[in-house]
């Protein structure tokens, strides 16, 4: 059953997300098309990181808890990673925001920008020899500022507050590849590497790593809903 591990977290992960996806007071069912090209165009890079950290040992991977078929490097529930775990966060951004606008919340989007983006300058001037603390800070730099500056997106601060909810289903899909409740830790990182600050067994580089993610798949979902309804 270990080899099992990683596949029943993405399912317990997705499944009652997606069954809720069929609920006619919800009905996120009918944008399935746009968030699988927004999922996919946003794992193009995301995969591509992946496999290059894994072939410089920033991180790999304990194969006893997959199924053992791997795809340039990186076992295949880890490319689908990138399409599961984006659908349970933007399926739960989409069923708050259809009964909670929040729209206030856009007067803070600056303060949010700002506060990040010097927090993260800081961190990453301070980290250069870290790999992943270091392109984790600065891909989440420019996709805050390419949001807030470039396409004016108004929902900033109100994903982020979306996300912090979702930080409860983090804990516990992110503890258990980090080590938590099992013999040994499926995603293994290079000490050398990230800043060794750990929430539980969780490097905080996955939160922003998860939330970089999460701003950008939202985002072109939501582009892809404007084309959509055109």
């Amino acid at each position: 059953m270990m080899e099992y591990t990683y596949s029943l977290i993405l399912f317990f992960t997705v499944i009652i997300c997606f069954i809720a996806s069929f609920d006619k007071r919800i009905g996120f069912n009918r944008h399935f098309g746009a968030f699988i090209k927004a999922a996919i165009l946003v794992a193009i890079p995301f995969i591509a990181w992946d496999i290059y950290f894994t072939a410089s040992n920033v991180w790999w991977f304990n194969t006893d808890y997959t199924l053992g078929i791997t795809i340039a490097g990186l076992p295949l529930e880890e490319m689908l990673f990138f399409i599961f775990i984006p659908f349970s966060c933007v399926f739960t951004y989409y069923s708050i925001d259809k009964y909670y606008k929040w729209d206030s919340l856009s007067a803070l989007n600056n303060i949010l920008v700002f506060v990040s983006v010097i927090v993260l300058s800081l961190v990453a001037l301070l980290n250069t020899d870290k790999l992943y603390t270091l392109v984790t800070a600065v891909a989440t730099i420019l996709t805050l500022l390419y949001l807030h500056f470039v396409v004016r997106a108004v929902w900033i601060t109100k994903a982020s507050l979306v996300f912090t909810i979702l930080m409860l289903g983090f804990f516990p899909v992110n503890g258990i590849l980090t080590g938590t409740g099992i013999e040994s830790p499926i995603v293994n990182y290079n000490p050398k590497e990230f800043l060794g600050i750990r929430m539980l067994t969780i490097p905080v580089e996955d939160a922003v790593y998860g939330y970089t993610q999460f701003l950008l798949v939202l985002y072109f979902f939501k582009k892809n809903q404007i084309k959509q309804n055109a």
